[in-house]
């Protein structure tokens, strides 16, 4: 499956810090429980990642406007 293909699959996903001092990623759909650990500088990539991606988004769906929000 590519990023861009939609799929009916509904998941929960939690996320918080390990008794271990990690960044768990924590998926759960359809009978599968995935649990992702990451260190912290990892999880601040991920967030950046996550930030640019949702910028991205954002433009494509509101003609680039800056600051809004919904």
């Amino acid at each position: 499956m590519s990023i861009n293909k939609q799929s009916d699959i509904a998941a929960n996903l939690q996320i918080g810090p390990t008794d271990l001092g990690m960044v768990r990623l924590y998926i759960e759909a359809e009978g599968l429980q995935l649990p992702l650990d990451f260190d912290p500088e990892e999880a601040d990539e991920i967030a950046e990642e996550l930030r640019i991606a949702a910028e991205a988004a954002r433009a494509m769906t509101d003609g680039g406007k800056k600051g809004k929000r919904r």
